[in-house]
């Protein structure tokens, strides 16, 4: 599939990406996601984007829990997709009840946001599965002048400082075709609590890393993404809750562009 290029837009979003809350777990830290619920209010974004793990073990009280929090988000719209742990014990029901949609769309402001449910129910390994490609292609290319953003739980590639790679996406390379083909400018993810940015072509894959939870690698610090889209030009913030942030990359979609602020990704990397 080929992609025509697109002529600027005027476009103004901020995204403000969150994932891995855990809700339920013995390193749930509630003052560090209190923190960050009123320093995303006060950012007042356009879209709130949660990739999964709302909860430990996908427990209907977890959920609520969770639910009772992500319900303080004053933003307008808001995208959440299940994680691997919130499709333990059949938790993926709880998920439907609250959330109704595993796999979403949303369109606005000029940019296409295509959210999925990269989980199978009890692993931890992720899957999006070839009979989905064609519903994301078309859900992809509704809008081809958009800008392109792709939202799961897992990592479509293996994050830097995390260990043995066991749980990647397990179609990653058929899932990254489809999204390269599609003009993809943007990939959210969570999953392994490393915040981390990969380009792939023109496309950038940025991982957050847990916004309310101990359970840290290292000398990684709860954290989340927000994203500034003006125009084609995007930057990417990387906060933290109670201490600030910093820029980790910037890029421009149309020129195909960079500056990625090594120092800051490296760090993380060497602190592991």
């Amino acid at each position: 599939m080929s992609v025509e290029p697109r002529s600027p837009k005027v476009r103004h979003m901020r995204i403000v990406h969150l994932s891995d809350i855990h809700a339920g777990s013995q390193y749930f830290v509630p003052n560090m996601l209190n923190r960050a619920l009123v320093e995303v209010n006060d950012l007042a974004p356009d879209l709130v984007v949660v990739t999964g793990d709302l909860t430990n073990m996908g427990f209907r009280q977890e959920y609520r829990e969770a639910k009772e929090y992500l319900d303080r988000l004053q933003c307008p719209l808001t995208m959440v997709v299940p994680g691997n742990h919130d499709s333990r014990n059949v938790g993926y029901m709880h998920f439907e009840t609250l959330f109704e949609r595993r796999d979403s769309v949303i369109r606005t402001g000029g940019c296409t946001v295509v959210g999925v449910d990269s989980t199978e129910p009890d692993l931890d390994n992720g899957r999006i599965g070839r009979h989905r490609y064609p519903w994301i292609r078309d859900a992809l290319m509704e809008q081809p002048g958009d800008f392109k953003i792709f939202a799961l739980h897992h990592h479509l590639l293996p994050i830097p400082g995390t260990g043995r790679e066991r749980n990647v996406v397990h179609d990653a390379g058929d899932v990254l075709e489809v999204l390269v083909g599609c003009g993809v400018d943007l990939v959210l993810s969570g999953h392994k609590h490393v915040p981390y940015a990969w380009r792939l072509e023109n496309m950038f894959i940025v991982n957050t890393g847990t916004v309310s939870t101990l359970r840290l690698r290292g000398t990684t610090k709860p954290c989340y993404n927000v994203i500034d889209i003006e125009g084609e030009r995007v930057t990417v913030t990387r906060r933290y809750p109670f201490h600030g942030g910093e820029v980790v990359v910037e890029f421009d979609a149309a020129a195909s562009t960079y500056i990625r602020h090594d120092a800051h990704l490296d760090r993380v990397i060497s602190d592991l």
